[in-house]
């Protein structure tokens, strides 16, 4: 693909000039009391709203003392292991979970069905929207893809400057239903055009879940067992929201604030959760267990296992950022409900594939990783695998592409940042507009130059 415009030699003469003028020393931040990130060192979130949407535990209180405990993840009061634990093995999760996260209660079985219904109803495209949208221009980076797909829809509706509370409502259901064909059919083009492998565009079935029809579109001969659908559906509804301060939900609230449209809000979105910070860890968790596997000739051995686990932690292995990817998180000490609950869905399907040998690495590499950190770093809390650490070798095993794993991630979120939005304009009528502390030096203007 040819380049639009190449820079190259201009800016390699003027980049040490902007990184120079650009650069604030670090102990500023702490000697004028700025919290970057905003969190401050024990990893604290400024508080910057209130939610009714959802919780995060990660520690308790005893004796005016903050004690790091097992983390717990709440949506609208009920804790996520317990919802997944009530439709685990009877029906299919991601709808119903939908509903309570964007209404405020679970559904009774009329209110699902309804619900379900108008899902279905809206899993279609405008005529033609695949052929002159999403074929054209087809990228590697599907998250953009579906970007410009979102903003492209836009376009169609004649309602996107009404701001009312029911034609939010609407749009949201409506993007929450087409994120898997949006995502899939960009996929299959990228392949198609750009990997000269064959295009398979197949229609999602209004019977079937959000979790069976991914996989339905995605698989050339459109068929799938009963287990990955449903372990794809729990991985959706572990993604669906978590705690509204992550980065892309805190996108959502800002943007929304401005009284900007939806389709706006959502792209605005999907532009923070692709990044590598965010919504494009779990790919590299799958890549650096590669690269860990490539490199330990006995995964049994777990002295080998720790001794590359160090190199990774010195930089001296992988991308040589100094990270074990999957391990940790800004929020969770002991340990994460995600990545607890989610285990024991991932050993079966492991079981089922034949990767019990992966998946004993995983574990072991899970074990292991703390140890190495505790040692290597000085921490401030517990370390332990987040839901990132699981997600990416689900997804290996459900024979989804790399490509799609961010978009995957996004298919589940839209629906938290589709709650968020709604409570935002619900509650909120003031544009989020934070403070920064400027340390500019006044200059003169040079008269002559």
């Amino acid at each position: 693909m040819a380049e639009y415009g190449d820079l190259t030699k201009y800016t390699k003469n003027i980049i040490d000039v902007c990184r120079s003028n650009d650069y604030i020393p670090a102990e500023l931040f702490d000697e004028l009391g700025v919290k970057r990130g905003l969190r401050d060192k024990d990893g604290n979130g400024v508080l910057t709203g209130l939610t009714n949407i959802s919780r995060i535990d990660a520690f308790k209180f005893e004796d005016g003392k903050k004690i790091p405990c097992d983390g717990s993840l709440w949506y609208r009061g009920y804790n996520v292991i317990d919802l997944i634990n009530g439709f685990e093995g009877k029906r299919y999760g991601f709808e119903e979970i939908a509903y309570l996260l964007l209404l405020g209660e679970l559904p009774e079985a009329e209110n699902l069905r309804e619900f379900k219904e108008m899902l279905a109803a809206c899993r279609q495209l405008p005529t033609n929207f695949t052929r002159d949208v999403i074929m054209k221009a087809p990228s590697k980076d599907l998250m953009n893809s579906l970007t410009r797909s979102v903003l492209t829809l836009a376009s169609y509706d004649e309602t996107i400057t009404d701001t009312s509370l029911d034609r939010i409502l609407e749009q949201c259901i409506k993007l929450i239903s087409v994120f898997p064909m949006l995502s899939v059919y960009s996929y299959h083009s990228y392949n198609h055009y750009l990997c000269d492998e064959s295009l398979y565009i197949h229609r999602p079935q209004d019977h079937l879940s959000t979790a069976e029809n991914i996989l339905l579109m995605l698989r050339p001969d459109k068929k799938y067992t009963e287990l990955e659908a449903k372990v794809l559906d729990i991985a959706l509804v572990l993604h669906m929201e978590h705690g509204g301060g992550n980065n892309s939900t805190f996108t959502t609230r800002v943007v929304t604030s401005s009284g900007s449209d939806t389709y706006s809000v959502v792209a605005a979105a999907l532009s923070s959760l692709k990044g590598a910070k965010h919504g494009g860890a779990n790919i590299k968790v799958v890549e650096m267990m590669e690269d860990i596997s490539s490199h330990v000739s006995d995964w049994n051995d777990e002295e080998q296992v720790r001794k590359y686990l160090e190199k990774l932690v010195d930089k001296e292995a992988f991308d040589r950022k100094g990270l074990i990817y999957g391990m940790g998180h800004a929020v969770y000490s002991l340990s994460d409900p995600r990545a607890r609950v989610f285990k024991t869905f991932v050993e079966k399907l492991a079981v089922a594939k034949g990767r019990e040998k992966d998946f004993a690495l995983y574990s072991t590499v899970e074990r292991l990783a703390p140890q190495v950190i505790g040692e290597k770093r000085k921490i401030y809390k517990g370390v332990s695998a987040n839901v990132d650490f699981y997600s990416g070798f689900v997804y290996s095993m459900l024979d989804i592409p790399l490509e799609l794993y961010t978009p995957i991630f996004a298919i589940a979120r839209i629906v938290g940042w589709s709650a968020h939005r709604l409570e935002e304009i619900v509650n909120v009528d003031k544009i989020i507009r934070p403070a920064y502390k400027s340390i500019m030096q006044i200059k003169e203007y040079p008269e002559e130059k």
